[in-house]
């Protein structure tokens, strides 16, 4: 297996940590001025398209564009789940669960291949 088929995986894992962080963190912050979010949200987001990009630029040598966006996905599903339980303190529920096993079961098609 070359580095081309897990490097974008590692970068796409990163690139969603940071992006998560950019888009929710704030969360626990609802008294901090919008402008200020957003500017460090920005900042956050511009370390995410660092990752993202090359992990899209590599990971084209392997894996075909929706190949690589369905990885994204399912990458960003699972870190929110885990950043929504531990960073804030949020349940999942059944319904969550239920919703993600159906991206994932769209997922597993997008791979399977031509019928």
């Amino acid at each position: 297996m070359t580095t081309a088929y897990w490097v974008p995986l590692v970068l796409l894992v990163a690139s969603n940590l940071f992006m998560t962080l950019a888009w929710y963190g704030h969360l626990k912050y609802p008294s901090a001025p919008l402008g200020i979010v957003i500017a460090v949200s920005w900042g956050i987001a511009l370390v995410e398209y660092c990752l993202a990009v090359p992990a899209n630029r590599i990971g084209h040598q392997v894996y075909s564009a929706a190949e690589l966006k369905t990885i994204q996905e399912v990458v960003t599903l699972v870190v929110f789940a885990v950043f929504s339980v531990t960073y804030l303190r949020e349940a999942l529920t059944l319904n969550h669960a239920i919703g993600f096993g159906f991206i994932a079961l769209g997922a597993f098609f997008v791979f399977r291949g031509p019928f």
